[in-house]
Formats: structure tokens, sequence, C-alpha cells
């Protein structure tokens, strides 16, 4: 892949990133939002498929991105489709400080040393390129202000925007209501955005302990409502774990 063009995880990470405190907001939430951007970016790059909830291989040629080739190939090992939301809720945390390492390495951030109460180390990040930051957030404007279907990328990007909660913190108070509302209706706009936003937002919620619904067989026996409150709490203890 050319670099002319930032990467998915990268524009999500820089929306993030606060320009006054050099911290990212979101943080719990974004590492969720940085492995669903990284399908994204795989499925723009033809590299990936969506198969109903799952996501499928259907090239498995390396992109040229360090980061996204080892996700490809992470998904070529399964050797079957996995689900989004398993995939998005596996043990790949630390995503956020791996790709700040990279925003620093090509000179997109520079880290800003300092201390917390005076003794705790503590690391913040300053956008270089800033004029790179301000067209990835005009780009999520002009698609909120005009009603006009923005392209794919945008339309992933703002939908991941909404499922990571950055919401509130582009378009914060009363004021910024009707821009937060839009955000989320953008959602709408690309297939493969939207599969994987509901994934990032199904995992914070739990969902991804919980078993697809089958229906139940006239006549079969319920389980009782006690057992399955402890079941789904027992898997989604082990989820956490991890």
């Amino acid at each position: 892949m050319g670099r002319s063009r930032r990467t998915l995880p990268e524009e999500l990470l820089l929306l993030a990133l606060d320009p006054t405190t050099g911290t990212t907001a979101q943080p719990q939430s974004l590492d969720l939002g940085l492995a669903g951007a990284q399908l994204v970016e795989l499925a723009l790059a033809g590299r990936i498929a969506p198969d109903g909830d799952r996501i499928a291989v259907v090239m498995p040629r390396p992109t040229g991105d360090p980061t996204l080739d080892s996700a490809l190939e992470l998904l070529r090992r399964r050797g079957s489709p996995v689900r989004a939301v398993h995939w998005i809720g596996g043990p790949r945390l630390g995503l956020r400080q791996i790709y700040l390492s990279h925003l620093e390495r090509c000179g997109m951030v520079h880290a800003v040393a300092g201390q917390m109460c005076g003794v705790l180390p503590t690391t913040r990040y300053q956008a270089t390129e800033t004029a790179i930051s301000r067209d990835i957030r005009a780009r999520l404007d002009s698609a909120i202000r005009t009603g006009v279907p923005p392209d794919p990328r945008t339309a992933a990007l703002a939908a991941l925007a909404h499922a990571v909660g950055l919401g509130k913190h582009l378009y914060p108070g009363n004021e910024g209501r009707s821009s937060r509302s839009r955000l989320r209706d953008l959602i709408r706009h690309d297939p493969m955005g939207g599969l994987v936003a509901h994934a990032v937002m199904d995992v914070q919620n739990g969902a991804a302990a919980q078993p697809r619904r089958t229906p139940t067989a006239p006549g079969a026996s319920r389980q009782p409502a006690a057992v399955a409150m402890q079941t789904r709490h027992g898997s989604m203890a082990r989820v956490a774990a991890h």
C-alpha cells in the first residue's frame, strides 16, 4: 500500500488525539476501534470481505503495512471466517500505543515526557502534521453538515468514531447534539464499516460473550432464568480474563 494516504487506524487515532492535552479520548474503547479500523482498511484493500457477520480472507497477499499485515496473517491462520465481534474482542489490546509509536516514527506526532503528581512518568503526544489532522476532521464535518453520502472511507471513519464514543469529544455539549446524531446516522453508508462498528459496540456491551440465539423447538424445555444468568456471567468473566 502506498503511504500517500493515512490508514483508517491512523486517522481514527489522530481524530481521538486531543491537541490541548496530548492524550487520546475514550482510551478504553479506542483499542477496540483500532482493531475494527484494521478490518475495514483490509477490506478496502481487497484482502478480506464480510461473510454474514464473519470476516473471511479473500486475498492473503501482504499490503506492505506491517501492522495491517500482522492482523491479516492472524486472520489467515484462523483457516475459516471469524466473527467480527470475536476478532475485535480478542487479546490484541495495546493497539493504541502501537499506533502512537508508529505515528511518532512517521513524524506525525512527537512524544512529550512528563510526570503525574510529580512522581509517575507519563507520555503525551502532540500532532506535528496538523494539516492532516485538520483534513481528517474536515471530511467528517462535511459529511455531517451537507448530508451528502460520504465515500466509504469517511463513512467507515464516522461509524468507528461513533462506536468508540468520540462523538461527545468531537461535538460536545447540547450544541453538538444534532452533529452527534448525524455522526451516528452515517454508519449506514458503508456496510463493512457498519458491521465492524456494531461489533465494536457489542464487545463494549458484553455481547461478544453471548452465544447466538437459536429458535426453541415447540415443547422443548427452556433453561431456568437463574441458570441462564449464571452461565452468562461466567462467560463474560472468561472473556474479561483474556
